[in-house]
């Protein structure tokens, strides 16, 4: 095996929803593709886009607080809210497309309808969901957001939440029917064995990719370790789509592009409820607001999930710190990743972030009984008997350079490419599965700038995403159409 060099025109570096929806696309876009996937696991989508490692949310901004900032004058920003609501229906529509061309037969197995709920306490809580609620719903997005205050209203919205709450308490609701849950885990396996059914796409398990660098061919030596020992292929594309361990890879690739980035790794738990006749009483998702210094992620939700046909009821996540960058990584992950380059924007971003890092470390420290007290803000009625404690994903969130305070820590996704577009990699978390295709999508516009003007690709990607071009956000007719060509095709409407 070693010492035998293989040429290929793409290598995947990780089986998560990012690699398998853009391995998915360029087999579709250009059949005659040789493309290797490498996974370091003996099995596909056990990190980040496993079931229940992901919220499986459907990151669509219906209920994500944290998307729709209130501002110090009072109004709420709902700019990024309009952005991630538009790259919701751009992944809609290729999930849609597997379906359409028979690829998958049932879009159930991955994708079902469940509504999405914001719900909040408090005076001051209430006021801001309402300008929330008054803000959205101007926008052809949201015009079917639902607000109440009124309690028999909010009951059957979501019986849990309201029962054996203080009839006194304020308390207030936005609502959206059409939200959904998506088993990623599930999507990604469909892709990559869809891909794979094709000649020229190879799924290689239990194999590590160790190093990335320039081949003096052009393009990339990737050197694989796997069963037989380590052997090296020459890309002319790579992809480093491998979760909280795609930056130790983008570093070794030794780009200028990469200098400076930095991860902050965050671990996160979730309440798993036992109980059959509690879960058949909630069929919704209630997120409420992040405590104050927590990450996005951890924003509390009571979550109806579907998983393999099956329904379950999950509260969390509770986040905490580890240094592993992987689920199943290593403990030195963290420090492996510390280099000259990026001390200074690692050190930034820990002075400006000390109230996340004492929340964390609260977290980490939580017992039993505290995050039964958590999950009682949500559910009043809740007993310890009726949940155990599961672990969810790892998330790497990026830290980069900033020319002001000297490094950021970023909530959300990035994409780091190479100048000569030969080399890619996708940093951060959430909404990142939820925006796959389009985050994909502006991968190929700049890693394939050639081929994506050729009329076969361009055809091919109005086929895959039929808005592919137009802004779904500034056309109210066009995303409406959209929204009702894929909810009935996907079986959501």
């Amino acid at each position: 095996m070693s010492g035998h060099t293989t040429d290929v025109d793409v290598v995947l570096i990780g089986a998560g929803i990012m690699s398998a929806t853009l391995g998915f696309m360029l087999k579709e876009l250009q059949p005659d593709l040789k493309i290797e996937l490498f996974e370091r696991l003996d099995v596909m989508a056990a990190e980040s886009s496993d079931a229940m490692n992901n919220a499986g949310t459907g990151h669509s901004a219906f209920c994500e607080l944290n998307y729709t900032p209130q501002l110090p004058d009072g109004s709420v920003d709902i700019s990024k809210a309009i952005k991630i609501a538009d790259q919701f229906e751009v992944s809609k529509q290729l999930w849609a497309y597997l379906v359409e061309q028979g690829y998958i037969k049932d879009p159930k197995t991955f994708i079902n309808k469940v509504p999405h709920i914001s719900f909040v306490w408090g005076e001051q809580n209430v006021s801001y969901l309402k300008k929330r609620y008054e803000a959205l719903k101007k926008n052809h997005f949201f015009s079917d957001m639902e607000y109440t205050e009124d309690p028999a209203k909010l009951k059957s919205w979501m019986p849990l939440v309201m029962e054996g709450r203080d009839p006194n308490e304020k308390v207030s609701a936005n609502y959206m029917d059409i939200g959904t849950d998506v088993n990623f885990g599930a999507l990604t396996k469909d892709l990559i064995n869809i891909a794979k059914s094709k000649p020229g796409f190879n799924v290689h398990l239990s194999h590590d990719v160790t190093n990335i660098k320039r081949s003096p061919k052009g393009g990339w030596t990737v050197t694989v370790k796997g069963y037989g020992g380590s052997r090296k292929l020459n890309a002319k594309f790579v992809f480093v789509g491998a979760g909280g361990g795609a930056l130790p890879l983008l570093q070794k690739s030794g780009i200028p592009e990469s200098k400076g980035f930095g991860g902050f790794p965050v671990s996160g738990q979730w309440l798993v409820c036992n109980n059959p006749a509690i879960i058949e009483k909630h069929q919704a998702k209630v997120y409420g607001k992040a405590s104050v210094g927590s990450p996005p992620m951890s924003v509390p939700h009571l979550d109806t999930r579907v998983i393999n046909g099956k329904r379950s009821l999950l509260f969390g996540p509770y986040a905490g710190f580890s240094t592993r960058f992987l689920k199943q990584g290593s403990l030195w992950d963290l420090f492996g990743s510390i280099k000259l380059n990026n001390i200074r924007p690692l050190m930034a971003a820990g002075i400006d972030n000390i109230p996340l890092t004492r929340y964390l470390i609260g977290q980490v420290m939580q017992s039993q009984d505290d995050r039964l007290a958590a999950l009682k803000d949500y559910y009043p009625e809740a007993k310890a008997e009726d949940w155990k404690l599961d672990i969810a994903g790892q998330r790497v969130q990026v830290i980069k350079k900033d020319a002001k305070r000297g490094g950021v820590l970023e909530f959300g996704t990035e994409v780091v490419t190479a100048a000569d577009g030969s080399i890619a990699a996708l940093l951060g978390a959430s909404p990142g599965a939820s925006t796959s295709v389009p985050i994909m999508v502006q991968l190929i516009e700049r890693c394939f700038k050639e081929q994506i003007k050729t009329d076969g690709w361009q055809t091919k990607l109005k086929e895959m995403i039929p808005s592919y071009g137009k802004t779904l956000a500034k056309d109210a007719t066009l995303a409406n159409a959209t929204r009702e060509r894929t909810g009935k095709s996907l079986d959501i409407v």
